[in-house]
Formats: structure tokens, sequence, C-alpha cells
């Protein structure tokens, strides 16, 4: 069974293993519309320049989410978006450390940490908004990754599975029963943040085309998989409606 410890460097290492994993037939679409309410909130996941074409850590087609997260947002009385905000030299960082390459990995008190290449550093152009993302009416930037020895993929708990960000009482305080969930990347920041908020208890949905992966062997498969089996619903922009 795939841990969430291990999607990282299975990701990275496990040399297309993970490819055979697929997605139960009829999974990808809401049987029927889905409404939601005051009790539901829309997270948009990490649409910062540094994610998007030309960024320092580009996803893929990273800027396609940006269109249908601008056309459902009017759907949703509550929003939320997150931002990643690395301090310079953080320890998710290859050149921290001397000899090491983006998407090797290191050993840290947490546990094992793909490393990248600088990204998203606070104060940066690179760490910014992308300006197309119109979303007027959203209550909430939440800001993570900024200490300097714990990285952080989910917008509800840092990678040392430890540190909260304070987002789950914030929803549950707000009244929130619901989470959808887009963004950048599917098999990272979005993957982690959905499995997350199942596990705090919300009803939880990822908008399939309003992501984008990173796909590096097999990890996107690996990451769908993984909601699968922890209840997360996978749907499409079109399964919405106001």
């Amino acid at each position: 069974m795939i841990t969430r410890r291990n999607l990282l460097k299975t990701a990275f290492y496990a040399a297309g293993t993970l490819g055979a994993y697929s997605v139960p037939a009829g999974w990808s679409f809401a049987a029927e519309k889905i409404h939601p309410d005051e009790r539901s909130v829309l997270i948009v996941v990490d649409v910062q320049n540094c994610f998007i074409e030309g960024g320092t850590l580009a996803v893929p087609n990273g800027s396609a989410v940006i269109p249908v997260i601008n056309r459902i947002a009017p759907i949703f009385t509550n929003i939320v978006l997150t931002q990643d905000w690395h301090t310079a030299g953080h320890s998710s960082f290859a050149s921290a450390y001397d000899y090491k390459k983006p998407f090797e990995s290191v050993r840290l008190a947490y546990g094992e940490q793909v490393l990248w290449p600088d990204h998203c550093v606070q104060g940066t152009q690179d760490a910014a908004i992308h300006q197309d993302l119109v979303l007027p009416s959203a209550q909430l930037i939440l800001r993570k990754g900024y200490h300097k020895t714990i990285d952080s993929y989910s917008a509800f708990t840092e990678a040392d599975r430890k540190t909260t960000t304070g987002l789950a009482a914030y929803l549950k305080a707000h009244g929130i029963q619901s989470v959808y969930v887009t963004g950048l990347a599917t098999d990272f920041c979005v993957a982690w943040t959905a499995m997350d908020a199942r596990r705090a208890g919300f009803e939880t949905f990822v908008v399939e085309d309003a992501c984008r992966a990173i796909d590096l062997n097999g990890s996107l498969a690996a990451a769908w998989e993984q909601m699968l089996q922890q209840g997360v619903k996978r749907i499409q922009s079109a399964d919405l409606a106001s």
C-alpha cells in the first residue's frame, strides 16, 4: 500500500512502476450536478508565477487551470488561496546543500525530503499569485512553507505531519463542510491538501480539469489512487452548478 510519506520517493525514483495503477471507471464525473452552498469552500492551491510556464518550478501547462478556476469561482461563497512562501536557502532547496541537485533527496528530522530548485522565495515576483487569476471574493490567502526547516505541500499540515496551518480550524469556525480543491500540482500540493481535508472530516472533491500535474514516473496515477482510497471525490468543472 502506498503511504503518504513514500509518495514523493515513489514519484521520482520508482522508474514508472506505479504507472500500472488505474483509475476506477466512472470515477471522473459526478452522477448529477453538484451545487456548492454556503457550507462549501473552493481552495485554490499555489497558482503562482513559480509554478506557471516560465517560472522556477513550472508545472507543464500550469496556466490552463486559470480560466477554469476563474469560471467556477463565482459559484462559491467561500474561497481560500494558498501561496508557497519559502525563505531563501530553504531546507527543501537543492542549493542549500553541497553536491546536491534538484530532485535528489536528503534525510531531514521529519523524514525524506525531495530537493527542489529554488522557487517561490518570499517577496519575489516568482512567488506572486498569478495576475490572471481573478478571485475578488477570496477571504483568505494562506502562506505555507515559510518555516525554513520544514517543507509544506498540504494547506492543512506541513511535511512533518505535526505542524498545522490552522486552516481546518478556520474552515470549521466558518461552518464549512465541503472542500473543493483546485490548482497546482495535482500529484503533490493538491493531493496532499485533499487528503488532509478528508482527514480533518470534510467532504472533499478535486476538480480535475482545474488542476495540472508534474506526473513524474507515475506520480499522478499514484496520487489519484491514494486520494480514492481516502475518500476524495474526483469531478470535473462541468459537474458544478450554482
